[in-house]
């Protein structure tokens, strides 16, 4: 239950006085659809209007605040030209202009005579200063100081700047005292005041400095964002690592068949991760394990001698993969892994219907069905382990702390490993992953030639035409990404088929088309066409970002490359150079280019580190546009910005690691102070994890 004094932040923004419906769906398109929203809804700039000159003094080009009579109306003698109102002080004359202007409101609002306070960037027209649209603040004896100095928050079409500011102040309004949730020595050491001052303090600039990210106000409540985020994630580890698990040490017997049959030796890094997992499994308590790899560092051999080792101990190993495309490609892989150590692979996918998902329940019941392949079907009821053992999620940031709960859930005391082949910045590790040990792939296996990657203007298509055609010619197989034209997916797909159609008319029928709104089957028919090489070129859009194995393929083209994420560009090289002979990536782009897209394409250029690429893009773009974070399963943070609060998250992560030490049931006084902020930071799921009583 939500601590009742958090109730009135917990209101739909609709509630707040003032806001109407129309309103409220703006709000809530802009910030969040409760009140407590507006409060994390922070200004980015600010009007000053403290400088308030005489009229002569005013310099044209600078915002002015000045207390002036209003000497007369001047409405326009054409329908285009603006509606003047003439004002005065003991020094001169100062117009306000308006454009498109009613004038009886106008006259409403200035009355001749009346002394009035106006606020604006004052222009010069003929000699004379003028201020188009002035701010009307008030009566000069009610002037307060709360309006000289006006916050401006980022806005939405369709909602006034006014309207949204009536909102912050009702937020305010519902404010409540809450107890002190921050460790007494480190909030004096740090210098920061209570979390109602800071906030207070960040909605009220009164200069550009009080807007930085590195004010003591901002870093407060950065700090407490990410407190409640890792104290979340620790409370979820805690209460995973209490659950009875079960040693797992197989003999080795499958995995020595394996191992034989590969024509390569693993890598320092691959035996590394390995003696790491099977460490964890041999425990008495449960895995909870990230492995982290390049592209193209071996993940999935290591994933598949982990669930060899749960095999060889009796129990099933499943592995579940966010896509249908995905898991098709993990089952292609393991089943001719598995068929060297004599063992076979089922797959489950939503696709599969009738008898034939019928047998293969029944072999997961039954424990016939030793190691499995599938999507999110396995979350499904029917889906019942004989004894699950090891559950392997690829995650691709797909899948959030909940869902890796629930397949852990699908039998007892299962063991968890959570790969991802999306190098991912360590902070973000901590805040997305934080309930999980980390291992990390670096470097690629051996044998494997580096990437040549080129940046190209894009008017130089029919040259990048020429070159893939050669290569083709000589017998390579080419990718050809289309361009991401926005967030709508009809759009994406008519560039790709448009390109399909031109390469089609040059290269003839060996070129095939993949995009995401084709059905599974058609999919998998061109993927392996492709793969057996009786198509020679695959324009694609993104679909083919991550995890497809074609080691055939050594030509990637990328359209438009400058409009892709640093970390979706790393994946999308990444599906070339997976087999012995040099591969090519051509990138084309479209000019002029920004500052960010050029240091993105030569930071693309120097390295195919992808943990370098991702602290970079974690630079360049800050961590909301990181991997897209709504769809992400990443967390989103509304006052910590992961780029500038580095610090301050080791700091929060260090705090919650010692707090579920000290008071893993938050009972102590600073402990019920902490479970407020969990609810407050919307993080309640956690709070089910504390043990009752």
């Amino acid at each position: 239950m939500r601590p009742e004094v958090l109730n009135r932040l917990f209101t739909p923004v609709g509630d707040v006085k003032g806001v109407g419906p129309r309103f409220a769906k703006l709000i809530e398109k802009l910030a969040g659809p409760l009140v407590v929203d507006l409060l994390w809804h922070l200004p980015t700039g600010l009007i000053d209007r403290s400088f308030s000159p005489k009229i002569a003094e005013a310099p044209a080009g600078v915002v002015a605040t000045l207390t002036v009579r209003v000497d007369g109306h001047a409405p326009p003698l054409m329908p285009r030209h603006p509606y003047k109102v003439r004002c005065t002080d003991e020094t001169g004359v100062l117009e306000l202009v308006f454009f498109h202007a009613r004038g009886d409101y106008l006259q409403k609002q200035l009355p001749v005579g009346q002394t009035i306070v106006v606020s604006g960037k004052v222009d010069r027209f003929h000699d004379t200063p003028q201020i188009s649209h002035p701010d009307i603040l008030s009566a000069p004896d009610s002037a307060t100081e709360s309006e000289k100095i006006t916050p401006i928050y980022p806005m939405t079409a369709g909602l006034p700047p006014k309207i949204l500011r009536k909102a912050i102040r009702s937020a305010f309004n519902e404010l409540p005292g809450l107890p002190e949730w921050l460790d007494p020595s480190y909030q004096r050491h740090q210098g920061w005041p209570d979390w109602k001052t800071a906030l207070t303090a960040c909605h009220h600039p009164q200069h550009q400095g009080d807007l930085e990210l590195t004010t003591p106000y901002r870093q407060r409540l950065a700090f407490d964002e990410l407190l409640a985020n890792q104290l979340a994630l620790a409370l979820v580890r805690l209460s995973q690592r209490r659950l009875p698990g079960r040693a797992v040490v197989g003999d080795g017997a499958l995995r020595a068949r394996v191992l034989a049959a590969l024509p390569y030796a693993l890598t320092t890094f691959q035996d590394g991760a390995l003696a790491e997992i099977y460490a964890d499994m041999a425990e008495e308590r449960r895995m909870l394990r990230l492995l982290q790899g390049d592209v193209g560092s071996g993940k999935t051999i290591v994933a598949f001698m982990a669930m060899l080792n749960a095999v060889e101990c009796g129990h099933q190993a499943a592995l579940m993969a966010p896509t249908e495309l995905l898991a098709r490609q993990h089952y292609q892989s393991f089943k001719e892994l598995a068929a060297t150590a004599g063992l076979e692979v089922a797959m489950l996918t939503g696709r599969d219907k009738g008898k034939a998902r019928a047998l293969v329940l029944e072999g997961i019941a039954s424990g016939a069905v030793k190691l499995l392949v599938g999507t999110h079907a396995l979350f499904q009821d029917d889906v019942a382990f004989a004894d699950l053992g090891l559950a392997v999620i690829d995650e691709q940031h797909r899948f959030g702390v909940h869902q890796r709960l629930q397949l852990s859930a699908k039998s007892r005391a299962v063991d968890v490993l959570v790969i991802t082949a999306t190098p991912i910045p360590r902070t973000l590790t901590m805040t997305a992953y934080g309930d999980l040990d980390v291992s990390r792939l670096i470097g690629k296996p051996p044998g494997r030639q580096p990437i040549k990657t080129v940046t190209i203007a894009i008017d130089r298509l029919e040259e990048v035409g020429d070159a893939v055609q050669r290569r083709i010619h000589d017998g390579a197989r080419a990718y050809w990404v289309c361009p991401l034209v926005d967030e709508s997916e009809a759009s994406d797909l008519a560039a790709a088929t448009e390109r399909h159609a031109t390469l089609k008319a040059r290269f003839g029928e060996r070129v095939g088309l993949v995009h995401g709104k084709m059905k599974g089957p058609e999919k998998d028919a061109v993927m392996a066409a492709f793969t057996e090489g009786r198509i020679d070129v695959l324009v694609a859009t993104t679909v083919i970002e991550v995890g497809v194995n074609v080691p055939a393929a050594t030509v990637m083209v990328i359209e438009h490359a400058e409009r892709f994420g640093l970390a979706q560009l790393h994946q999308l090289r990444g599906r070339i150079g997976r087999g012995a002979a040099a591969s090519t990536c051509l990138m084309l782009y479209e000019g002029p280019l920004n500052e960010t897209a050029k240091a993105r394409l030569s930071i693309l250029r120097e390295t195919e580190d992808g943990f370098l690429i991702a602290e970079e893009d974690l630079r360049l773009r800050g961590a909301g546009d990181l991997l897209g974070t709504k769809q992400s399963g990443l967390p989103g943070f509304r006052l910590a910005d992961l780029a500038v609060h580095a610090e301050l998250l080791e700091a929060a992560r260090d705090d919650a690691s010692l707090i579920t030490g000290r008071d893993p049931d938050l009972k102590s006084e600073r402990g019920k102070a902490l479970r407020i902020l969990l609810y407050l930071f919307e993080r309640d799921a956690a709070v089910r994890y504390l043990r009752s009583g």
